[in-house]
């Protein structure tokens, strides 16, 4: 199944070492101390009642992992909680270190039969290992605090298959997250209403006044009455980069002819207000009607038609004015659908998968050189959004962010 919000019973958190965890358990002081010094620091991965009190309430036996986990119960409401460590994956089925190779690996879109030949296992357990992290909330184990929502997103279809045919892929993106992703099998209003719909459910259960200030898209109709449907306030924001691109296919046999126009266009693109960029496009409007001819004048003057529409984002300087946030995101789902032939398998497989996709994105290690660049202090998208991470592992770092399944919607900052 996809994600639906409710009760999820598992805390995750984070111990120095498997040791440190053992005396813990043996320990009901030892274990009250971390616990509490851990909720004090980050409260957002427990759940709001745990501050009323809590009382510990034995423990589950994993026979697979040979390895006994806590139980707690809450004085509030008397809800039962089960505690587990990161070093363990969810529902037992390994030890965090032993997959996290292999779940590395498939971010560059390794199959899970190559998984199974270099790692062990077979490919169905890499599968179910993969898609389980789907069933996590996207905004919520990405967003850790309702101030770390963004104001400003972009939002675009990706086109896929799903057994042979045809569907498209909802995907919202800010802050170099992929913070919505879904399955819906048309590119209709209602379609991607629904499939973006997820994205607000998640985002309101963090902050149930939550809606965006805008959304950048590519003008599809369908596209901008979604999301409109789903934010009435909303501001929708024009792809500027998706005008210039419908000039660029039309200048393919014309280089440097392209070359000229693209100059003009994003020369009127960088202009620094509403008023220059008036002036600049009724430059660009003289020229093309001087020296341009059919369908690729056409084009440059369809651009300069969708003035009034570019000009809003003036008025809301921290806005995407492209998309290329998003298209960057994009040729990773891109590489990731190619490698595997497209979706495969029931429609709730294929959005598990996708949302998987995703938090794999939100979560990975960027490459020594992107964190030399930024001294260590971007190490993932997570850490960029929220300036901060739990581990220094990846996968750890996952885990303990969908604590509750990403479901605690706690409004404390970490400290």
């Amino acid at each position: 199944m996809s994600f639906v919000p409710g009760k999820h019973k598992t805390i995750c958190i984070a111990f120095p070492n498997e040791e440190h965890y053992q005396s813990c358990m043996s320990d009901k002081v030892k274990i009250r101390e971390y616990l509490d010094d851990t909720y004090r620091k980050h409260p957002e991965l427990f759940p709001d009642a745990f501050k009323g009190g809590y009382k510990l309430h034995g423990f589950v036996y994993s026979k697979k992992q040979a390895i006994k986990t806590r139980r707690l119960k809450l004085v509030e409401n008397d809800e039962a909680y089960q505690l587990r460590p990161s070093f363990l994956m969810p529902y037992m089925v390994g030890r965090t270190d032993e997959v996290e190779k292999g779940l590395y690996f498939k971010r560059w879109g390794v199959s899970f039969e190559a998984l199974a030949y270099g790692f062990g296992r077979n490919a169905m357990f890499w599968y179910r290992v993969y898609v389980s992290v789907g069933r996590n909330s996207i905004v919520g184990t990405t967003v850790k605090t309702a101030d770390k929502l963004p104001e400003n997103v972009v939002a675009d279809e990706k086109h896929s298959r799903l057994q042979g045919q045809k569907v498209y892929i909802p995907t919202t993106v800010a802050q170099e997250c992929i913070l919505g992703a879904d399955i819906a099998e048309n590119a209709g209003t209602m379609a991607l209403t629904q499939g973006y719909r997820t994205f607000k459910t998640e985002s309101q259960q963090i902050d149930p006044t939550y809606s965006p200030q805008t959304v950048n898209t590519d003008g599809w109709s369908a596209t901008k009455s979604a999301w409109q449907a789903l934010f009435p306030k909303i501001i929708l924001i024009l792809c500027f980069l998706h005008a210039f691109l419908k000039i660029k296919e039309r200048c393919r046999s014309c280089p440097e002819l392209l070359k000229t126009i693209g100059q003009k266009v994003w020369e009127t693109y960088h202009a620094p207000s509403k008023t220059h960029f008036s002036q600049r496009i009724r430059r660009l409007r003289e020229w093309s009607q001087q020296h341009l001819t059919s369908s690729i004048q056409d084009k440059v003057l369809a651009l300069c038609h969708q003035a009034p529409d570019f000009k809003v984002a003036f008025d809301f300087p921290a806005a995407y004015r492209t998309s290329n946030a998003l298209d960057r995101l994009m040729n990773y789902q891109d590489r990731i659908l190619y490698a595997m032939q497209y979706l495969h398998g029931t429609k709730n497989a294929a959005r598990l998968y996708v949302r998987a996709m995703a938090l794999v994105w939100n979560f990975h290690p960027y490459a020594p050189q992107t964190q030399a660049k930024y001294h260590g202090k971007r190490i993932s998208p997570f850490e960029g959004l929220n300036g901060f991470r739990y581990h220094d592992n990846w996968l750890h770092n996952l885990l303990i962010a969908s604590s509750l399944q990403g479901q605690s919607f706690q409004t404390h900052k970490p400290l």
